[in-house]
């Protein structure tokens, strides 16, 4: 199977971010990077099927320079080659175009996503590249198996209250959740390997976003807590603010 993976370089979740000068961007002086981590399950179960059907794996990036470390964290966990969409800055034109561009001409047998970006939370790259390829698409995927020979997929995802089970024909596009796998660590083998792989450097196609940032502003500051009495004389008055205040009740 020849699988791509497309990976996003996000801020630690750690990090403090600040908004910045224009009010439309992060400031990202400061800001320490890492791989998305519901990427890291779409790379280890793409490593997975290699290692059970053969093939080859290709990590997809869209990004600057520095999202090369992480590239290269990816190439160390298993991956065999990587292409990084090269940009300046933020990338002002359609993500999912772009990405949907180069998959094209790498002829994959299956496209797997982490289920969103932690920056942004959308949730929408999978199923718009998938549209975009014309290509069925499953995503919050907790298992997976594959049938190369019959070219086809069973998906188990979650949905409210349980789970489903979806069969589709490959190619397709996958989106990943936490619980299909546990993503390996690399070791000194793979970290040493992985500086020998190639990374190809492209220009993304840059095609207009149908999507503006207009603003960014931080959420407002949390009320301070209130304190009522302790044990069952307190309940009367809980329920109260609880009604009044809180309007939950």
């Amino acid at each position: 199977m020849n699988i791509v993976v497309c990976m996003k370089q996000v801020p630690d979740s750690e990090t403090r971010v600040k908004i910045g000068a224009d009010g439309k961007s992060l400031d990202l002086s400061s800001v320490n990077f890492v791989i998305n981590p519901h990427d890291e399950f779409a790379i280890e179960e793409a490593i997975r099927l290699k290692e059970k059907h053969g093939g080859e794996v290709t990590v997809l990036t869209l990004g600057p320079d520095r999202a090369e470390n992480d590239i290269r964290k990816a190439l160390a966990m298993g991956a065999d080659k990587a292409v990084l969409l090269r940009t300046e800055g933020d990338f002002q034109g359609d993500v999912a175009i772009a990405l949907a561009e180069q998959i094209k001409t790498m002829g994959s047998d299956l496209v797997l996503f982490g289920k969103q970006a932690i920056d942004e939370d959308s949730s929408q790259t999978a199923q718009l590249v998938a549209e975009y390829l014309d290509l069925p698409c499953v995503t919050v995927v907790v298992k997976l198996d594959a049938d190369p020979a019959a070219k086809r997929l069973t998906a188990e995802r979650e949905i409210e209250g349980g789970t489903e089970v979806v069969e589709l024909p490959l190619p397709a596009v996958i989106g990943t959740q936490k619980g299909l796998n546990e993503p390996r660590l690399p070791n000194l083998k793979g970290i040493m390997a992985a500086k020998k792989k190639p990374l190809e450097k492209k220009e993304p196609v840059n095609q207009a976003s149908k999507v503006e940032t207009v603003g960014l502003e931080l959420p407002p500051p949390r009320a301070a807590g209130k304190m009522v009495s302790q044990g069952l004389d307190g309940v009367p008055e809980l329920v109260r603010l609880l009604h009044e205040e809180a309007k939950v009740i």
